[in-house]
């Protein structure tokens, strides 16, 4: 059986065939390397099932491409085998995949009568573009194949594999498989069966989850459901990404999955379900720490958003550490929810709040700042970028000023997070905080980062359960971080989705999304400008996301509506930031705002519908 092509039989490896196979797609071993792992591999394995040979699968098996592997759009890789008779292969079913995040997998054992051998099947659901699993314990199956005992506690070396289906085609039945994300309907492998070969590490380049897919727009859109829609008979085209993003099927997925199958508690449960629970709400943790570069978990807070997290500062770091005649600095461009909560902080401790003034490009004045600055500084709250202008503000410098004088720094990174590389320890922001709505997640949940030593130093802001160590009708002590930040029962759900959607913007890589958003941002602001009386607010160059403009004598509601009629969502009003527009004398602005996968085309549609409205429009 030892021959330099690959054999293949047409039941149970008695007569083997060689077979020619034509060019593979890019990226997809050679025939040659095919033939001489399967060959290599199959040499052991008896005349007879009985007692088959079949090689681990964390023993240096890895997937078969140096970069990322090919999409369900290219090529179908069956297409070299379709001439060919199928290889008889053990199916191994998988228990406890996949990872928090992914729809669970189940599988039947193979057919009887299929010849175990050494290359081995997956099946993997559709969750997006592709699926990642890296690392995960599994339980290996052999389908009580004589001489075969299950492997459990296995490790998967790292994978990226194309979400759909990876088996090599069976000739004596195919296995059936059960995907959650399909509605747990059992389906042939028939019709979408993939070669997918494990190769031994040595021979080729693994790749983890942590490689970067290259970005593609249009695959990006296919990610995202609501995408696919029609308003008003036309594609809806969403320009309203800084109130909220969509949801891509990966984090759908994770939601629906977490609530069919391990919704619980967490942290205390002695059952199953409360520990997949609790390990699926602190992993997300730990992606949320490496997503903004924090050193620690613990300085990691789950809150249900942006503004809860700047409340939570406000009223445990600010009830102790302002007082009368102290001062708290903001920007002009703020958020709401970065001016009121140091207001009710300002009103009920005697301290004063000040005004950091912008220019009329929509840029901090940073001699104006550094001449506010001073011993009774003791907070400086500041938007890492503008939700109406775009401005991206130099952070890392303001805080090195602002910790000069001895204040702590809160950066608002609600319109940050999502389209720049974060990292708190670079920033040496004292606190970041972000909602996960505006971060493909879901919404009711957003983080608070904190140095650990602030954190410690900080009292609770709420009591319950979950925060105590604990207590009696004289005493309370508290849980160490994070949970005394944490009463009650979380948004466990909202953690993993978060988790979920994190796992998706890094499959390309935040650089990446950041260069191409950055390209979007100059075609639309030169598209912008060639519309007659529409005046852009916040030219500050290296804006990010936000395109506001008026257009004199239209109301921007009237704006809005007319561009909804034709499919366009777009935010039309104050966008919680009335002192930023009445620095340029304004109520009201339309604010078309971009992410990653809004394209040209949309923006040349968006420019066209102005152009219709003005000609139209009524003006007032």
């Amino acid at each position: 059986m030892n021959t330099p092509d690959i054999l293949l039989d047409e039941g149970a490896l008695g007569s083997p065939a060689l077979v020619a196979f034509p060019d593979a797609p890019a990226g997809v071993p050679s025939a040659e390397l095919i033939g001489q792992v399967a060959n290599a591999l199959f040499a052991d394995v008896p005349e007879s099932p009985t007692s088959p040979a079949i090689p681990a699968v964390g023993d240096g098996f890895s997937a078969p491409w140096a970069s990322a592997p090919p999409t369900l759009d290219d090529a179908p890789l069956d297409a070299a085998f379709t001439a060919a008779p199928a290889v008889p292969i053990p199916h191994i079913g998988l228990t406890g995949l996949p990872a928090p995040g992914l729809p669970p997998v189940e599988a039947l054992p193979a057919s009887p009568g299929t010849v175990p051998g050494a290359l081995l099947s997956w099946q993997v659901p559709a969750v997006g573009e592709r699926a990642f699993l890296t690392d995960i314990p599994f339980e290996a199956d052999f389908g009580g194949l004589p001489g075969v005992a299950s492997t459990e506690e296995s490790r998967v070396d790292p994978l990226a594999l194309t979400a759909g289906t990876w088996p090599i085609r069976t000739s004596d039945g195919l296995p059936l498989i059960k995907d959650g994300a399909s509605g747990g309907a059992w389906s042939s492998v028939a019709e979408s069966a993939t070669p997918f070969y494990f190769l031994p590490a040595t021979s080729v380049p693994a790749v983890t989850a942590d490689t970067p897919v290259a970005f593609d727009v249009h695959a990006v859109r296919r990610d995202f459901p609501a995408l696919q829609q029609q308003v008003h008979g036309k594609p809806l085209i969403w320009l309203d990404n800084a109130a909220t993003t969509h949801k891509p099927q990966a984090v759908i997925d994770a939601l629906a999955h977490f609530y069919a199958h391990d919704n619980s508690n967490i942290h205390r449960g002695a059952h199953t379900l409360a520990e997949r629970a609790t390990n699926a709400y602190e992993a997300a943790r730990e992606k949320v720490r490496r997503f903004l570069g924090a050193r620690d978990a613990a300085e990691i807070i789950y809150v249900r958003g942006a503004t809860e997290a700047i409340n939570l500062v406000a009223q445990s770091y600010g009830r102790v550490h302002v007082g009368p005649g102290d001062e708290v600095l903001v920007t002009e461009l703020e958020h709401h929810s970065n001016i009121v909560p140091w207001q009710f902080l300002c009103q009920a401790t005697g301290a004063t709040l000040k005004v950091i003034p912008i220019d009329d490009q929509g840029q901090v004045v940073l001699e104006a700042y550094e001449q506010l600055l001073n011993p009774r500084t003791k907070i400086v709250a500041l938007a890492h970028v503008s939700n109406v202008l775009g401005t991206v503000l130099p952070i890392s410098l303001m805080t090195q000023l602002a910790h000069r004088v001895g204040a702590r720094v809160l950066v608002d990174g609600a319109q940050g997070a999502p389209h720049l590389p974060v990292n708190v320890q670079a920033l040496d922001a004292d606190f970041y905080v972000f909602s996960g709505h505006k971060l493909f997640g879901p919404t009711g949940i957003g983080v608070l980062y904190g140095k650990r030593e602030l954190l410690e130093a900080m009292p609770p802001w709420q009591g319950g359960g979950s925060m105590i160590e604990s207590v009696s009708f004289e005493q309370t002590t508290f849980s160490p971080l994070p949970a005394k930040f944490e009463a009650g029962t979380p948004h466990i759900a909202g953690a993993v989705g978060l988790g979920a959607a994190i796992d998706y913007v890094q499959r390309f890589g935040v650089e990446s999304i950041a260069a191409y958003e950055e390209g979007l941002m100059s075609y639309a602001t030169a598209a912008l400008d060639t519309i007659p009386g529409l005046r852009q607010i916040g030219t500050t160059p290296g804006k990010v996301g936000a395109l506001a403009f008026v257009i004199l004598g239209i109301r921007s509601e009237d704006i809005g509506r007319a561009l909804d009629r034709e499919g366009i969502a777009v935010r039309a009003g104050h966008h919680c930031a009335q002192p930023a527009l009445a620095h340029f004398g304004l109520t009201a602005a339309v604010r078309p705002s971009i992410s990653l996968y809004n394209t040209p085309g949309e923006i040349d549609a968006l420019v066209a519908a102005i152009h219709q409205t003005i000609k139209g429009g009524s003006r007032s």
